[in-house]
């Protein structure tokens, strides 16, 4: 079905219910008032800062402001504010228009506020009855911003400083008790830094160790010289100092203690200088003065000479016995004092090795209060840290925004917008007239495709939309193939009596122009046909074909010849009220007796009336006993066609098929061409 057809049928309702949203859209466009809108643009400033204290074994306090991340917002953050209460309400109290809005919630819709994407620009949007009251309200709502914006700042940073004030002096308290405790323990304990102390300790008895190695090594090589000194002199140390000592020779006395003593000072400085030290150097030149003393003496005094290897070690006898004797004194007093040092290196050694203890054992304290007074250092710290930064983070929580636009007002009024409300009623008249006509296509539903799916009944004939000749059986070509088909179908079909009703359910379906059709398609396949008006009321057959009888006429129509094979009946002349005696007394059935028997004709076509019209259509079906009904999409109802068919099955007509009527044109896959056939007059 045509879309325009369906118009076409709903025109006025149509028509009535657009005129009714025009009018209406210009109703409330005239009526509307008239809002003018000044806007402004706020910037965000970079909010990042570079505070950093050190909290010592707490770790650093950092700050570097408020920054933006896919959870947190400064722009929202400052929508917020600007949108809030306490921002809005000055504004509203101020304004000139005050008493046109009821509260505050319905003045705040007069502001807009958003935040440009991919920036840190917030668009503001004031609107108002008049330019001025615009841009009034603007400018008042940037004063009261502000002014919201340093109270927000004020109220964050006491909030703060009340808070830590109380925590540094508690802090402060905490810290002055650990210092204490840590110097009281330092001053007992003599421990500054236990690390580097015991270090240090460490270092030193491990050098200690490495000289009391040095020196009992040395001590071993003089013990030995020695021995082998008093082997070959066949006398101990003791023995040598006894024969070189003269008990009664103070001279003697003197020099051999000097010489002891020289040797005890070379040993003692040997661990201490070099061999190239003027000290010992020094000490060895007295100690060769002695010994030449020594050996003058020794010469005097040495028993046993004759036991001393002569050839030992120097030149002359005396002089080798001499500095042998001298040798083996002097290496067994370096052998002494060696060992005398020795001793005193392990007696330091125990002193540091119990110092080292004392420290082990008091190193878990010491780190203790030392940790506890770091702590306390780092908390009073970042107190004092807190108190600075909250002057300075109040600005990072609620930066100073700048005025990137100064307010300006559009010269034309932002509502009523003309185009959204030209807009608006063009959607909403084609909205309205969809659901009026989907309304009225429910409450009066044309015949469609998918009804003729629900009748059991078969489709005999699609027929292309025509429009028969005035007079006669002129078809065109393209209509003239359906009928002919339709009627080679007929043809295949046993009909009782050859008698054929054709009919449809309400007028303007087109049964008329089927039965012409189909007569002349008969025709041409060679068939005698007699086409009946059976339409009493209208006859429009017999109209078609010019022969009309007199309305005052009480005999009955005869034949008339239309065409060679073709000829007409025309409709009986009979008042309305005795038109259903005429039909049901058996008066019409007996008269195509007569005539049928008479002529001997192929087929009957008879042209009834619409069968929800009329009462004589049913029986007339009954009698026919074969009925072909023409129905029309779009134009049919189907609630009709079903009370029809069911008013046919209840008076045992037979229902051959249906033939759908005015079907659109399409191309037909041969190219069959004729011109047009013009079938007698």
């Amino acid at each position: 079905m045509k879309i325009s057809t369906i118009i076409k049928s709903h025109c006025l309702p149509l028509v009535a219910l657009n005129g009714t949203i025009i009018g209406c859209t210009g109703i409330i466009a005239a009526l509307s008032p008239r809002t003018w809108t000044a806007s402004t643009q706020f910037i965000l400033p970079d909010t990042t800062t570079n505070f950093d204290t050190s909290l010592g074994a707490l770790g650093q306090l950092r700050d570097r402001g408020i920054a933006f991340t896919n959870e947190l917002s400064p722009l929202q953050v400052q929508t917020s504010i600007i949108t809030s209460d306490d921002s809005i309400r000055p504004v509203w109290l101020s304004d000139p228009e005050k008493e046109n809005f009821k509260n505050l919630a319905s003045y705040k819709q007069l502001f807009k506020v958003k935040p440009i994407d991919q920036s840190t620009t917030i668009r503001v949007e004031v609107k108002g009855s008049l330019p001025e009251i615009a841009k009034q309200r603007t400018q008042k709502l940037i004063d009261t911003y502000k002014h919201r914006l340093n109270e927000l700042r004020l109220g964050t940073s006491n909030t703060r400083q009340q808070f830590s004030q109380t925590q540094l002096q508690e802090a402060e308290i905490n810290l002055q008790n650990a210092r204490n405790e840590l110097t009281q323990f330092q001053q007992l304990t003599g421990l500054v830094s236990n690390e580097e102390q015991t270090k240090n300790l460490v270092k030193s008895i491990q050098d200690l160790k490495e000289r009391k190695a040095e020196i009992t090594s040395q001590s071993a090589a003089a013990q030995i010289r020695a021995n082998q000194l008093s082997q070959q002199l066949n006398l101990t140390p003791q023995q040598a100092m006894d024969s070189l000592r003269l008990g009664q020779n103070k001279e003697f006395q003197e020099i051999r203690a000097k010489l002891s003593e020289i040797n005890r000072d070379i040993a003692v400085n040997k661990g201490i200088f070099t061999e190239e030290h003027p000290t010992l150097i020094s000490l060895q030149e007295k100690q060769h003065q002695l010994l030449l003393a020594f050996n003058r003496q020794l010469t005097k005094v040495v028993p046993n000479l004759q036991k001393v290897d002569i050839s030992f070690g120097g030149q002359n006898f005396s002089d080798t016995t001499s500095r042998l004797m001298a040798k083996l004194v002097e290496v067994d007093n370096e052998s002494k004092a060696l060992q005398e040092q020795a001793s005193k290196i392990d007696v330091q050694l125990q002193i540091m090795k119990a110092q080292l203890k004392k420290i082990s054992s008091q190193q878990a304290q010491l780190l203790d209060l030392q940790r506890k007074y770091e702590v306390s250092e780092g908390v009073y710290k970042g107190i004092v840290a807190q108190l600075e930064q909250a002057k300075i983070t109040a600005f990072n929580s609620y930066p100073d925004i700048q005025i990137l636009d100064q307010p300006t007002v559009n010269p034309k009024p932002t509502s009523p917008k003309l185009s959204l409300m030209v807009l608006g009623a063009m959607l909403t008249s084609i909205f309205a007239s969809l659901a009026l006509i989907s309304y009225l296509e429910s409450r009066n539903p044309l015949l469609k495709s998918k009804d003729l799916q629900d009748i059991e009944l078969p489709i005999l004939a699609r027929i292309l939309t025509f429009k028969p000749a005035t007079m006669g059986l002129r078809l065109e070509s393209a209509t003239e193939m359906s009928f002919q088909r339709l009627a080679s179908t007929l043809s295949l079909m046993q009909l009782e009596n050859r008698r054929l009703m054709i009919s449809s359910s309400m007028s303007g379906e087109g049964k008329t122009a089927i039965t012409i059709g189909l007569s002349a398609a008969l025709v041409a396949l060679g068939f005698r046909v007699l086409v009946v008006d059976g339409d009493f009321h209208t006859a429009k057959l017999s109209q078609h074909f010019g022969y009309v009888l007199p309305s005052k006429s009480n005999a009955l129509p005869t034949v008339v010849s239309i065409n060679h094979g073709l000829d007409l009946l025309p409709a009986s002349p009979i008042e309305n009220g005795k038109i259903g005696e005429f039909v049901a007394r058996g008066s019409f059935d007996n008269h195509l007796d007569v005539i049928q028997k008479r002529r001997n004709y192929d087929y009957i076509l008879v042209d009834s009336s619409p069968l929800g019209s009329t009462s004589e259509a049913a029986l007339m079906a009954s009698i026919l006993a074969n009925v072909l009904l023409v129905v029309r999409l779009g134009v049919s109802d189907k609630y009709m066609v079903q009370e029809s068919l069911e008013l046919l099955s209840r008076h045992n007509a037979q229902i051959i098929g249906l033939v759908m009527n005015g079907v659109e044109h399409k191309n037909e896959g041969y190219g069959y061409k004729r011109e047009n056939v013009q079938v007698g007059v």
